[in-house]
């Protein structure tokens, strides 16, 4: 059975995620929009080995329901959204499974709008699934191959660069992903002295010790080049992160609170709102409610956040781990836009990257990732609700819990912050040994959030 996640349809390629369920996926999506006129599809991928094979089964599929596509070969998942809502496509499809593992693979369908689709659509094409294929008609789709809409795009994020960046040497970790050479190119081309490492995909070294999950790599790179600025992306360069000359890490809220700041300063946030999720840090509330700005939360993934932007009309919002929206640009997380966000800031302040406000400790912030079986209701386990009550008594006030199971991976993630690393690090245990005691869970890997990413 095919689950959509916060992210489309992740699995390990050719086994969870096989050519029948992308062929089934795409006659389904296809389908659905023969029923709304039949407008084309785009279609992009990350650099896995896996992708070309999926890609041509979720393709073949849309053409047998009689849905034309235009494949763009590997792009980032932002260039898929900017040639969908740039052109008359009715539907864009990315085959990444963004900063996981090579082995796995994923499927994501975005709308009209170059947008995540909203979870009532992917319903509806969820129920179309295994259903109709053997009335299908004589009708069928092209398939054209064209990377234009990439030199488009690349043409769109030039526009908003600095019209000078000669000053600038930057490293960039492309996670040998699918910014690998666009995003080099992009910012040499605009003058910069660019350092590129991961650059050189194989299909099976895609965020394998690099990329925008393991900034270790760019840190020290950046200290070797004795650069200005370090820019990582994921795989499918939907989020970067950055850090500054001195090698500190600058994620998502780090980033999103200097940004705002510059614009508050300068009279441009309004309104002075900032869109974030349940993980973000309480320093970085506070920071931004310091200098008169709000943080709304949501929900974590972009479509959440993208919903509270457009409610709260605030002009940028995001997560911990660099899936950054300028809703005013594009309607989905855009790491290289995010990166031409962060060099216009440093241009136009004139600061160096660790210059910029505000400067803010984060509270002591961590995160466990449990994984229990898909069967198991954690959530109903009396003693695993005990536990969480307690625990919750005995932070009150000063921290948060937040237990929630993924929407990408088969594993309940439990964060816990608090001002104390002590009583934070008790909860979290406390917490995390219920779910392993009572639902048969194993612990997979435990994540220290204070100054790091989030999922």
């Amino acid at each position: 059975m095919i689950r959509f996640g916060t992210d489309g349809v992740r699995g390990v390629a050719n086994t969870e995620l096989t050519p029948e369920i992308a062929l089934s996926l795409g006659y389904a999506a296809g389908t659905w929009l023969a029923g709304r006129g039949s407008p084309p599809v785009v279609i992009g991928r990350d650099t896995r080995r896996s992708g070309s094979m999926l890609g041509a089964a979720l393709a073949s599929g849309f053409c047998s329901a009689g849905i034309d596509v235009l494949t763009l070969g590997v792009a980032p998942t932002p260039a898929v959204s900017f040639a969908v809502r740039s052109s008359d496509k009715g539907m864009g499809a990315v085959i990444s499974a963004s900063h996981n593992p090579a082995a796995d693979n994923g499927i994501k369908l975005l709308g009209e709008d170059g947008g995540k689709l909203p979870e009532e659509i992917e319903e509806e094409i969820a129920s179309l699934l295994g259903r109709g294929l053997e009335n299908r008609t004589t009708a069928v789709g092209r398939i054209t191959a064209d990377n234009s809409p990439l030199q488009n795009y690349k043409a769109w994020l030039a526009e908003r660069l600095p019209k000078d960046l000669r000053f600038l040497k930057i490293v960039v970790d492309c996670a040998n992903g699918a910014a690998s050479d666009f995003a080099p190119r992009l910012l040499s081309e605009g003058g910069a002295e660019v350092h590129a490492i991961a650059m050189s995909p194989d299909g099976d070294n895609i965020n394998d010790g690099v990329g925008a999950t393991r900034p270790s790599t760019l840190q020290k790179a950046v200290l070797d080049a004795r650069a200005d600025l370090g820019i990582a992306f994921d795989g499918d360069a939907d989020r970067c992160i950055f850090c500054d000359e001195t090698g500190t890490l600058i994620n998502g809220d780090r980033f999103m609170a200097a940004w705002a700041n510059f614009e508050h300063q300068n009279g441009r946030l309004d309104p002075p709102i900032v869109v974030g999720t349940v993980m973000s840090n309480l320093g970085f509330e506070r920071a931004l409610n310091e200098r008169g700005v709000e943080l709304v939360r949501t929900r974590v993934g972009d479509r959440h956040v993208a919903n509270a932007l457009c409610e709260h009309r605030a002009r940028i919002g995001g997560e911990q781990s660099g899936h950054i929206i300028f809703p005013e640009h594009a309607p989905t997380g855009d790491g290289l836009l995010t990166a031409v966000e962060m060099i216009r800031v440093l241009c136009e302040s004139g600061q160096r990257a660790s210059q910029l406000e505000p400067q803010f400790e984060n509270w002591p912030q961590v995160l466990v990732n449990v994984r229990i079986d898909r069967n198991s209701d954690w959530k109903a386990n009396p003693v695993v609700n005990a536990t969480l009550q307690e625990a919750q008594a005995r932070i009150d006030g000063d921290g948060r819990i937040l237990v929630r199971a993924s929407g990408t991976q088969p594993v309940v993630r439990v964060m816990v912050e608090s001002s104390s690393a002590q009583r934070r690090d008790e909860v979290a245990a406390d917490v995390v040994q219920a779910l392993v005691r009572e639902c048969g869970g194993t612990v997979v890997g435990e994540v220290e959030l204070t100054n790091a990413l989030g999922d």
